[in-house]
């Protein structure tokens, strides 16, 4: 078996253009990936072609060789662009056994997967909003929320914001009750002081954890905040090789990982991720804040992994249109992902449906611009 081919297809999510790879072989298989970027498209899309000396006429199946390739082609480096080539390949390799990734993986660890939800606060920086919104989530069967209460924050808080951020995590915390679990995003956004002053204010709420603090390349930084707060932290997101987070979780004050498929190396750096995190008795939460492609990507890998804490989706938030563009994505049962079973990653592009939903040059998330939480919605 040969690839023959590869195209890629950009749909305009409201505030991110997703970006999706299709492979083609030679015996009829294909497979699909997802290559999303944050604040970047059409880079992204343009790598994948441009990577294809390094991957056409290769045989799908033998993924770690394709990707190996793809490594050494860009001076030992990781693109979003390899990742998306790099989980069509697995795709095409299930199929071809018959069988579901996650087998592939070496099998189920667990029936299914806890989810928390994320984009749920699309409106007003407002205490009474963010606690209605919690609700309805709630209401969904989610027992487990993720929300940025900062506003447009960076490196340090003026009095009254940071009084309205507090205000914001406490309507939320009395409108769900103590059962359900907070995750405190700040993206980035804080200097070491002003995270660990965060940090201890937010223990009053008991949240799951206080996510990425400060710039979370900066792993002295993480460690810093994460070893004067009496709240876990989360980080590891932005992260592009395995050795951050060796240093990371080698500090032993830091425990819960948050790898990103499409930043440490596709399936198989997701997996060594976890492994990474398993030597150093920590977990991981993959990050995962593209489209219902990479959540049903992410269930394949957290299937198999010993250490999975809770899995981020927003497949129920994103727009209504989301779930027509593609079939075979996962569903949200009482807070748990159910693990699908058909060959591959079992997903399908639907590109009709796709075509309705050009890029767009808007559709981009500014965290450091106010009313970044509106996240405006394109109508199907």
């Amino acid at each position: 078996m040969k690839i023959i081919d590869a195209k890629t297809f950009v749909v305009g999510n409201p505030w991110k253009n997703w970006v999706f790879v299709k492979l083609y072989t030679d015996e009829g298989i294909t497979g699909v990936g997802e290559a999303t970027g944050g604040l970047q498209t059409k880079p992204n899309e343009a790598s994948v072609h441009e990577l294809k000396p390094l991957y056409i006429g290769k045989d799908p199946r033998n993924v770690h060789e394709i990707m190996d390739s793809m490594r050494k082609g860009l001076f030992l480096g990781y693109s979003t662009a390899m990742s998306g080539i790099e989980q069509a390949c697995w795709d095409i390799l299930g199929k071809s056994l018959g069988v579901p990734v996650w087998r592939l993986l070496g099998g189920k660890m667990r029936p299914r997967i806890r989810a928390y939800a994320n984009g749920w606060y699309r409106g007003p920086r407002d205490p009474a909003f963010f606690a209605e919104a919690a609700l309805r989530t709630v209401e969904m069967g989610y027992t487990a929320l993720k929300f940025d209460p900062f506003g447009n924050a960076y490196r340090f808080m003026e009095r009254d914001e940071e009084r309205l951020s507090l205000n914001i995590v406490r309507a939320v915390r009395e409108a769900v009750g103590e059962s359900v679990d907070l995750l405190i995003e700040a993206h980035d956004r804080f200097s070491v002081s002003t995270a660990v002053k965060l940090g201890h204010a937010l223990a009053e709420f008991n949240p799951m954890w206080f996510e990425t603090p400060v710039m979370s390349t900066d792993v002295e930084a993480t460690i810093a905040v994460a070893s004067q707060v009496p709240i876990p932290v989360a980080s590891g997101e932005r992260f592009d090789s395995l050795a951050q987070f060796s240093r990371l979780l080698g500090s032993k004050v830091v425990s819960i990982a948050q790898p990103e498929v499409l930043k440490i190396g596709g399936i198989s750096g997701m997996v060594k991720a976890a492994a990474i995190a398993e030597s150093h008795e920590s977990f991981i939460a993959p990050h995962n804040a593209q489209s219902p492609l990479c959540t049903v990507i992410n269930t394949h890998v957290g299937a198999a992994v010993p250490n999975l804490l809770i899995q981020e989706c927003f497949d129920d938030t994103n727009a209504e249109w989301s779930r027509r563009i593609m079939t075979g994505t996962v569903q949200v049962k009482d807070g748990y992902i159910e693990i699908p079973d058909d060959p591959g990653l079992g997903v399908d592009l639907n590109e009709e449906e796709m075509s309705k939903y050009p890029y767009g040059d808007q559709n981009f998330l500014r965290l450091f611009e106010a009313g970044w939480e509106k996240r405006r919605e394109i109508k199907g």
